[in-house]
């Protein structure tokens, strides 16, 4: 297929266009409305204090003692979530399309929801929320329902080889074990990203507007116009997140946002780029998988000081905001690679 033969809808740009500049603007209209119930209702983030292996997280408390001596809220991620869900039930409500990521997006934001609220009841005790298994569990029962529905009513069974255009594997119902790992990976991704000020609000920002190309270039406008409503709600997000941050996204936030962008790599046919553009999340994930099998396979000993790697960097003596911006310039030319890939496989 020939560049020159994909053409693009003025009115359907301008949709798009119009989506990703309303959610800016919805979102930037709700924030005064969420943070005067998170300083009236004291919805603050509650640090943690062990690790993931239940030993004291020393290194951690000593990074960010100073950031928690003031009460930051948390559960912002409710003010891109609400902005966005809006939007699409009101513009952009696609049976075929977008339906699906809404639904899960939704459902998602759900599971972080009610640990973020048994975060901020813990006054300080330690405990992180839901237990890490009960999340995971709950992530893959929401996963699962969507992966059933993305085969039997959607009708999606087989995924694009890389490479070969034109060319795909048939799986038939192993595309819902397919679409639970995907979804549930990336999900778990983007919640250990978010951990600094601006990262993983920048980041998301990023898969997302990348994943608005792709999905334009596919002719899928429904799924192009959900990504560019979810990037102008991150914006707005993102403007108040900046170090030193104002409020926090939450796990509402997180499990939202990497579900999400699971279930858009689905519709777009591009699992095995998702790594590739969202080589940052990647790159989150793998520290701590590997600081965790270190630990227990050679008696205690680690391999970064402190994972994920982000606060690695922290650490060995990098600002927070140098990490996050090195991050974001890691993310822009990971998106920009992913970007180039789908091109030429597309238009091989």
């Amino acid at each position: 297929m020939d560049v020159t033969q994909v053409t693009l809808g003025g009115s359907e740009l301008l949709k798009i266009a119009l989506l990703g500049v309303g959610g800016f603007l919805l979102a930037m209209l709700l924030t005064p409305l969420y943070t005067t119930a998170a300083y009236k209702l004291q919805l603050w983030k509650r640090p943690r204090t062990l690790s993931l292996m239940g030993t004291p997280a020393t290194v951690f408390t000593k990074l960010h003692a100073e950031k928690h001596k003031r009460h930051i809220p948390t559960m912002a991620g409710v003010i891109f979530i609400t902005a966005a869900t809006i939007l699409t039930l009101a513009c952009n409500l696609e049976l075929k399309e977008t339906w699906l990521p809404l639904a899960l997006f939704v459902a998602a934001a759900g599971v972080g929801l009610i640990d973020d609220i048994l975060n901020i009841r813990s006054n300080g005790t330690g405990k992180a929320g839901l237990p890490s298994r009960l999340k995971l569990f709950l992530i893959a029962l929401v996963a699962a329902g969507g992966g059933w529905y993305f085969y039997t009513k959607l009708g999606f069974d087989s995924t694009q080889l890389p490479g070969i255009h034109s060319a795909s594997l048939y799986l038939g119902w192993l595309i819902i074990p397919l679409f639970v790992l995907v979804v549930v990976s990336t999900a778990n991704a983007v919640n250990i990203s978010d951990g600094l000020d601006g990262l993983a609000g920048g980041l998301t920002t990023i898969a997302f507007a990348v994943y608005t190309v792709i999905a334009l270039i596919e002719q899928k406008y429904g799924i192009a116009g959900f990504c560019a409503t979810i990037v102008g709600t991150l914006m707005a997000y993102t403007w108040f997140n900046v170090y030193p941050a104002r409020f926090f996204m939450g796990d509402v936030g997180s499990f939202a946002l990497g579900t999400a962008l699971g279930v858009v790599a689905m519709f777009t046919d591009t699992v095995l780029l998702l790594p590739v553009i969202g080589a940052v999340f990647v790159a989150e994930a793998g520290s701590v998988i590997l600081q965790v099998g270190s630990k227990k396979l050679r008696g205690g000993k680690k391999i970064f000081r402190v994972s994920p790697v982000h606060h690695h960097f922290e650490a060995i003596g990098w600002p927070e905001t140098k990490v996050t911006m090195r991050f974001w310039v890691i993310g822009m030319v990971a998106g920009l690679v992913g970007l180039a890939l789908f091109m030429m496989g597309r238009f091989a």
